[in-house]
């Protein structure tokens, strides 16, 4: 998908009124310094593939703005979700590839060195749309510096069909781990089982297993970046996952991101975790109208620990410094976060993206559906990955080589024994951090 300035620009006029959206501050877009671009210069841009065509759409309606805006050509390419972590690390090693990057979580950790420093641009935008929250901008940050621009967070909330949780008498979601298991066994018992992913699936598979061990208590490392998986709070954690495995379909295991929402709109669950793209996607389909009247979000449940402790997934902005248009990049991304697009862009996601600056917070998105109450607040109160160390090369290559989602599939399964696959994750683990 390639634009050039002759491009006409078919929503124009839908996207030219995004600054007028209700409720939606007026930030001076003149307090950022306009970055030229090179004479002749062009980009690719690489991203993921949507779950929500308003997403993918709007992106691409700003992408031609900026293109009549410039006269700079973009190609926009995706990739699936899975695909993006190894695309991203080639071309940093080989020196080529896109300009441009959508990527997952603390991937800009793993070469930092090989992105381009948008501190700049960075300071500029925050200070103009009331500044970045912390959580998404310390996965673009690295050594002191951004490299990246925090683009959005996917949130992650649980969704299950409310006539079937009645049906096995909860008229309220639960609201701690012990009444989650029992919603789960009695949803089993009346042949509408749950589904969580225990796959490879870079947000959904991440997702569940941080939150499993978060909430009983359970962390990777400590402050010190020490390794203390191997922990009695993780291995009831594990326990408890093996015993809501008992309750799911068979084959979570293998499951991506993909996968869970195929099976909850097939009707093959009941319950599943996934961003608001579920609810979208029964919305659009009439053929699911009953489904979509049916369909309910709420956050996980507290566990052990007492408080509500959840990843989301975090996509940075990132530059290659191998581009040969640096001030075409940093002006792209500049146009991108002006008001009139990024606004645009957040309300055209139907709240799949939750902004990462808060002066957007107030997008009238959040309010429009009470679906998308879970996630208005990703961006706010996310944990990173890292936790409780600091976010770096270690955090990045752990959960880019999975170890987390692994040492609960293979308890789960049966593979290994609780205490056997967290002392093997737990080893997998000092691998990378090194102390």
């Amino acid at each position: 998908m390639k634009f050039t300035r002759r491009d006409v620009l078919a929503t124009g006029a839908g996207l030219g009124a995004a600054s007028l959206i209700g409720g939606m501050p007026a930030f001076a877009q003149s307090a950022t310094a306009k970055i030229e671009p090179e004479k002749g210069a062009s980009l690719r841009v690489l991203r993921w593939s949507p779950f929500v065509k308003g997403d993918e759409d709007a992106w691409i309606a700003n992408t031609k703005k900026f293109t009549e805006a410039t006269g700079v050509e973009v190609r926009i390419d995706k990739e699936s979700w899975e695909d993006i972590r190894p695309k991203a690390a080639v071309a940093a090693n080989v020196g080529s590839g896109p300009d441009i990057m959508f990527v997952w979580f603390d991937d800009p950790q793993q070469y930092p060195d090989k992105l381009l420093d948008v501190s700049d641009i960075a300071g500029q935008i925050g200070s103009a749309h009331g500044g970045w929250y912390e959580g998404p901008a310390s996965y673009a940050q690295s050594g002191g510096k951004f490299v990246g621009l925090p683009l959005a967070v996917i949130g992650n909330a649980v969704c299950y069909r409310d006539s079937w949780a009645k049906q096995a008498g909860f008229s309220e979601f639960p609201k701690d781990t012990a009444g989650f298991l029992e919603l789960c066994k009695a949803l089993k018992g009346i042949n509408h089982p749950a589904g969580f992913t225990h796959g490879h699936g870079v947000g959904d598979g991440n997702n569940y297993a941080h939150w499993l061990l978060w909430s009983h208590g359970g962390q990777v490392v400590d402050e010190n970046s020490k390794v203390v998986l191997d922990s009695p709070e993780t291995i009831a954690a594990v326990k408890y996952a093996s015993e809501l495995y008992k309750t799911f379909i068979p084959g979570t295991e293998s499951w991506l991101d993909v996968n869970n929402n195929r099976a909850f709109l097939a009707g093959e669950v009941s319950m599943t975790a996934n961003g608001i793209s579920l609810a979208y996607a029964t919305k659009k389909d009439p053929k699911l109208a009953e489904m979509a009247a049916d369909l309910k979000t709420t956050n996980f449940p507290v566990g052990p620990v007492g408080k509500k402790v959840e990843l989301f997934q975090v996509t940075t902005l990132i530059a290659f410094k191998y581009t040969k248009f640096p001030n075409a990049v940093k002006a792209y991304m500049q146009f991108m976060y002006d008001e009139a697009q990024m606004a645009e862009w957040v309300t055209q996601s139907s709240g799949y993206c939750c902004q990462t600056l808060k002066g957007y917070a107030n997008n009238p998105v959040w309010t429009a559906d009470p679906l998308a109450a879970p996630y208005a607040v990703a961006s706010e109160t996310l944990r990173p990955n890292g936790y409780a160390g600091p976010l770096g090369t270690a955090s990045a290559g752990f959960m880019a080589d999975y170890v987390l989602v692994d040492m609960f599939a293979e308890a789960v399964t049966g593979q290994r024994s609780p205490e056997e696959a967290v002392k093997r994750a737990a080893k997998r683990a000092e691998r990378y951090y090194r102390t």
